[in-house]
């Protein structure tokens, strides 16, 4: 994975074509790069972002942020009921919760 101005990137390589394949993971917009090396594809990324904020800006449209300090997920509702009923049961609010327990088992 790279990471450049928040924006995440994941890497694949492709054997057949010797050729890195990137793709920003944390945006709805798509935007993808490639490089024959890893100093190009780093590269392609960086300017792949900055082109990316730069069309964003001409075009006058604020750019998708890949972190806001909101997450949006769709959960079964027999799921969230039972979510919201495990947060009541530690007497906090859900959010507190939800983010101490997805920090509690968040892989870094």
């Amino acid at each position: 994975m790279l990471t450049y101005k928040d924006y995440i990137a994941k890497i694949n390589f492709d054997e057949n074509e010797n050729i890195f394949h990137g793709e920003i993971i944390n945006l709805k917009d798509v935007i993808t790069f490639q490089g024959s090396s890893v100093d190009e594809l780093k590269k392609a990324f960086i300017e792949s972002v900055d082109d990316y904020l730069e069309f964003c800006r001409i075009r006058n449209e604020k750019p998708d942020t890949p972190l806001n300090g909101y997450v949006s997920l769709q959960i079964p509702l027999e799921t969230q009921r039972k979510l919201i009923e495990a947060a009541k049961r530690t007497g906090k609010d859900f959010d507190i919760w939800a983010v101490e327990t997805l920090q509690k088992h968040a892989i870094v």
